[in-house]
């Protein structure tokens, strides 16, 4: 059993809570029961090693079960040596790490995708991780991060996926110039959200195509250059007083109304 907090393997793997030795590792961190159960029913190759309190163990069985079945041995560790190890302040007895496993973005567009999701600069870790849930949910083919965008494998863009990020491809830093070309090159539409683009409603029946939605930032949503890329951008209405949707709750609209479309009876 682990026991020393301040030891050298307990350090290297709460270093994985910082880019700069995700990038160096190739590693990053995951925390939870969910997070570990989803990893291993679906990644389990990626998984390098995982580690848990004995209550935890108790308490997750089928964890324990899945890590057997995928012949993955499980260090055994006191409370204070996950505490020292997590990024969270409760991280339910379970961490594990993992090798990172991004998908080319040639490969995103040469497997015929009908719904992707294209994030240029959403900074914020728990955004993006919840633009990705929603994508995943609304049957997305794959999720395309620009090169701007915050890190996939940052521990809060982990968690707020809730194992989304282990069930679709995840592109990363690519740029959005390159992202257009092999989306259109694929036969996508390329559509951005932006609070200046025309009306959502009379557009809906476009949304049937094969659609890549382009989400931008937080704050300043898509500049002008990012604008003049794509094939049209769309506005979704505000009917009460709000001032307006979180990007990730409109990212979630946007690709469900386009799963809606894709899957209407003809």
């Amino acid at each position: 059993m682990l026991e020393n907090p301040r030891s050298p393997r307990v350090r290297a793997v709460a270093k994985l809570t910082k880019r700069s030795a995700r990038e160096e590792t190739g590693l990053f961190l995951l925390e939870g029961p969910q997070a570990a159960r989803e990893l291993l029913a679906h990644r389990a190759e990626t998984l390098v090693e995982l580690f848990a309190t004995p209550t935890a163990m108790e308490r997750h069985t089928d964890v324990r079960d899945a890590a057997a079945a995928a012949g993955v041995e499980i260090e055994f560790t006191t409370e204070a040596v996950l505490d020292a190890m997590a990024d969270t302040v409760t991280p339910q007895g379970i961490v594990g790490v993992a090798r990172q496993a991004p998908t080319s973005v040639r490969d995103v567009f040469a497997a015929g995708p009908r719904l992707v999701a294209v994030c240029e600069e959403v900074r914020d870790p728990g955004n993006l991780g919840t633009i990705i849930r929603a994508a995943d949910a609304a049957g997305a083919d794959a999720v395309v991060l620009t090169g701007r965008t915050v890190d996939p494998y940052n521990p809060k863009v982990v968690r707020a996926t809730t194992g989304s990020l282990f069930h679709l491809p995840v592109a990363v830093g690519v740029e959005l110039t390159a992202v257009v070309d092999l989306a259109r090159g694929a036969g996508l539409q390329v559509v951005a959200a932006d609070v200046g683009g025309s009306d959502f409603l009379a557009a809906r029946p476009l949304l049937g195509r094969p659609t890549a939605w382009v989400f931008g930032n937080e704050a300043r949503g898509l500049d002008d250059e990012a604008l003049a890329l794509v094939d049209r951008s769309l506005r979704l209405p505000i009917y009460g007083s709000a001032e307006s949707l979180n990007l990730a709750t409109a990212a979630s609209v946007c690709l469900y109304e386009t799963a809606f479309a894709q899957r209407a009876p003809v």
